[in-house]
């Protein structure tokens, strides 16, 4: 069996190294138009800050492993033809521009994301960077040595820890977004409120319903970034938008969403039966609605990536989709989320109601207890869970987990409510407040 496998960062790393061991028969073939592999970009925040002093600690697999386990590693090859009736690959290499053509029996595409670029004037000048891979990385540290106004366009994680990265190495930060709330797709207001104050403290400028128009310069070097309402010093411009699926490859040859994310079932099947795709080029089953959705995090692209592997032969496990669960800590706030935030549910139209928590992570008795806030969002007829939010100074991001399990599970508040947790003065209460939350509802 000859398998090609296109992009080898998260997706593709887990895909390769299991097939390695299912199939020791198997010619494996990966394509990769970088020179590194795995390379985890939710850490170059980390990175930035000083935080991760080493940024090789941000791979957790080199080509070279994968060598020496017989995988045929082209590095620096860029794709530039896949016919799957045909079950081609044309190939070029970047380093000696030579062209390769090759053939599979199966197909694993795992091309990933790339940031979003609108068109506007004066992106291509100097110090307008993205945020993607391990070169943008070091890129961004070295033009921040020499730089003291930065501008962050974009107010999803990756922008808000940035933010949050150079304010802590003495810059003077602004962070712009069109939305009019950071976060806002992953929180809802009362938890972001909490963290624009804490940036409106440390004098990081929030221009929030705010539209980048162009970004100006002198001699091909950006100086300043203008919106819809105003204007804003920048010597380096960092740009957060967001993230599209990389499958212009193989468009018109399998299913896809409108925005180009590849369709795949509970096996990790396109609508190909050879071809298999996995990680941010693919759109998954969403728990809280049914539906497809994509949500490129790194944690579902491992998984699925697994799920390629065990199921390229026949169907053998199934996807359990995703609750796109995820975290994040922003100077002492320990903030995690799972499912739909009230706000995007209501938006769907959904008839939805929620319980929010105000509560001590330890009884009063204890020398030290902090609080903590935790929001449930229900189907207000059923009951059913369909997301959750928890921010506190003390870590209990733990607890979206179980939510998330819960969410899987379809479980009701009812059912939350009488959850076995157990209790110890250290850690908690004797009614845990994921219980809590659960009898709020309860008549």
């Amino acid at each position: 069996m000859k398998i090609a496998v296109i992009g080898c960062t998260h997706a593709g790393t887990a895909a390769v190294s299991n097939m390695i061991k299912l199939y020791p028969e198997a010619e494996i073939t990966v394509y990769e138009k970088n020179d590194n592999i795995s390379f985890l970009s939710c850490g170059i925040a980390l990175h930035v800050s000083g935080v991760v002093e080493d940024p090789n600690g941000l791979f957790y697999c080199t080509p070279q492993e994968l060598i020496n386990l017989g995988v045929n590693m082209r590095m620096m090859h860029e794709v530039n033809d896949i016919n799957i009736e045909e079950k081609t690959i044309t190939a070029k290499n970047l380093t000696t521009n030579s062209i390769v053509h090759d053939t599979f029996d199966k197909l694993v595409l795992t091309t990933g994301s790339w940031p979003v670029i609108p068109k506007i004037e004066g992106i291509e000048m100097e110090n307008v960077l993205l945020c993607k891979n391990f070169h943008h990385a070091n890129t961004i540290i070295e033009k921040a040595k020499d730089v003291q106004n930065i501008v962050v366009v974009g107010a999803g994680y990756i922008g808000i820890e940035l933010v949050e990265a150079f304010e802590m190495s003495g810059k003077n930060v602004t962070l712009i977004d069109g939305e009019e709330r950071i976060l806002s797709k992953y929180l809802d207001q009362a938890f972001t409120d909490v963290i624009e104050q804490d940036f409106q403290a440390r004098d990081v400028k929030l221009a929030l319903g705010e539209t980048v128009t162009r970004f100006v310069g002198q001699n091909g070097h950006v100086s300043g970034v203008e919106t819809t309402k105003g204007t804003y010093e920048a010597e380096l411009v960092i740009l957060c938008i967001g993230f599209q699926p990389n499958t212009q490859l193989v468009k018109g040859q399998i299913e896809m969403l409108d925005n180009g994310a590849i369709i795949v079932d509970d096996y990790m099947r396109t609508s190909n039966k050879d071809v298999f795709a996995a990680g941010d080029s693919c759109a998954i089953r969403y728990n809280p609605t049914g539906d497809y959705a994509y949500i490129p995090l790194a944690t579902n692209a491992v998984r699925m990536g697994t799920l390629v592997a065990k199921n390229l032969v026949k169907p053998t496990i199934r996807y359990m989709g995703t609750q796109g669960t995820s975290g994040i800590k922003i100077y002492d706030q320990n903030i995690a989320t799972t499912g739909l935030t009230e706000t995007s549910a209501l938006r769907m139209g959904m008839n939805v109601k929620s319980i929010t928590i105000l509560e001590h992570d330890r009884p009063e008795f204890m020398p030290t207890f902090e609080d903590i806030n935790l929001k449930v969002v229900y189907e207000e007829d059923t009951k059913r869970i369909v997301g959750a939010q928890v921010m506190s100074k003390v870590d209990v991001t733990q607890s979206i987990n179980t939510l998330s399990v819960c969410i899987q599970n379809k479980m009701t508040m009812d059912e939350l409510g009488f959850v076995d947790f157990f209790f110890q003065p250290h850690y908690n209460k004797p009614w845990n407040f994921l219980n809590q939350a659960g009898l709020q509802t309860i008549q």
